[in-house]
């Protein structure tokens, strides 16, 4: 079979890749502890299938349009002006079928053959990917660890060249954790209005923030600000919802016109049911997800106690999303590694942790561990692994 080169220079994503084998091992009855899915572990509130149910049972079982049910669009609407500041008109938003296929949609409307998108790293596995199915050219800015894998001003000017279509911000970020702060987010936002840079913010872990951290929507800073930017965000992350795949675009509504129209040639809609469902997830109480956050901080204060007492492991503390993105390269070379990948397979064979390389994310010192599971599964994962470097070590 003759494949589309453009499917054959796509990297495999390395969370599918770890998650798979552990289920591998699962089957096999290994006691196997997961953290390298991306999902909280609390099931969608209640108040939202029956909300589901409910639009079923009514006969609200067609076709939406392409766009989403414009009672959605309202919603989203009323939801950025309440939380956010922001006024956009429903002629602004699109509701797709997950927030990945927002952003792949927007890529796919935007890009030319040869346009440039600049990826901070450590980033999303698949923003690259998606750029590059586009006809884009994916440019890697390493962010500096010691920024806490922010980028600063000066390296994303180095970077722009004539070619330059857009920059994507992830705040807070997937792997990292990392929230820009106002101040920082202004400072980029001024160069990216200076070289008519479009902003692509991928804002679906807004809610999940911890500590003393805000957070900021680039699009809010300024009206010229908002008229640069399509913000990127859904109900997965939020709401506990991510199997019924909704998300959106809100940004300049010829954009959207052109990204509505693409989708009615490939998805038709989203989920019906699940536009009514993500309806109830923003008309009704916020309570669960306030729930979730705290309990997802509860978690990150006792994980982030348990991974940085492992001898040659070193992290940062996040501010936002589910995720610790610890440095363990003198781990890895004490137990005598070649490299994370290597360490990571080995601890997954012998532990039976499954974590995700960083090497997936352009950040190969690092490793990724998801908190949204138990406090138990943490707590004895945080054990293994430690057990795992004690013995390589000895």
């Amino acid at each position: 079979m003759d494949l589309a080169k453009r499917v054959q220079t796509l990297t495999p994503s390395s969370t599918l890749a770890i998650t798979a084998k552990a289920n591998e091992l699962k089957a096999a009855g290994h006691d196997v502890i997961g953290l390298g899915a991306g999902e909280p572990d609390f099931n969608t509130p209640q108040h939202i299938i029956d909300a589901a149910q409910k639009a079923m049972e009514k006969g609200f079982t067609k076709y939406t349009p392409s766009g989403g049910v414009p009672a959605l669009k309202q919603a989203i609407v009323e939801k950025y002006e309440r939380d956010n500041a922001l006024t956009y008109e429903t002629n602004q938003v699109i509701v797709t079928s997950g927030a990945k296929h927002a952003l792949y949609t927007l890529f796919q409307a935007l890009l030319n053959e040869g346009d440039e998108v600049i990826i901070p790293a450590p980033y999303w596995v698949s923003y690259p990917e998606q750029v590059k199915l586009a006809g884009g050219l994916p440019v890697f800015i390493k962010a500096k660890e010691s920024n806490d894998f922010k980028l600063i001003p000066e390296q994303l000017e180095a970077g722009i060249t004539p070619n330059t279509k857009a920059i994507i911000l992830n705040s807070p970020s997937n792997p990292t954790g990392a929230l820009y702060t106002k101040e920082e987010l202004e400072a980029i936002g001024a160069i990216c209005l200076r070289h008519d840079i479009l902003i692509v913010s991928d804002e679906i872990y807004e809610k999940l923030i911890y500590g003393d951290g805000t957070f900021v929507s680039i699009a809010s800073l300024s009206e010229a600000l908002k008229k640069q930017t399509v913000v990127i965000n859904g109900v997965s992350k939020s709401h506990s919802m991510t199997g019924w795949r909704i998300g959106y675009a809100l940004g300049d509504a010829k954009l959207i016109k052109a990204m509505t129209n693409l989708a009615s040639h490939s998805t038709s809609n989203p989920t019906t049911l699940s536009q009514y469902g993500a309806l109830a997830a923003y008309q009704s109480s916020q309570e669960k997800v306030e729930e979730m956050r705290q309990a997802f901080s509860y978690r990150l204060e006792k994980l982030y106690d348990w991974i940085t007492q492992i001898p040659g492991v070193y992290c940062m503390k996040p501010q936002g999303a589910f995720y610790l993105f610890p440095n363990v390269k003198e781990a890895v070379v004490a137990c005598g590694f070649h490299t994370v990948d290597e360490w990571v397979k080995a601890l997954l064979e012998e532990e039976k942790v499954a974590l995700v390389p960083g090497s997936g994310f352009g950040a190969e010192d690092n490793v990724r561990l998801s908190y949204a599971t138990s406090l138990e599964q943490l707590e004895e994962a945080a054990k293994r692994i430690k057990r795992f470097v004690e013995k390589h070590q000895s």
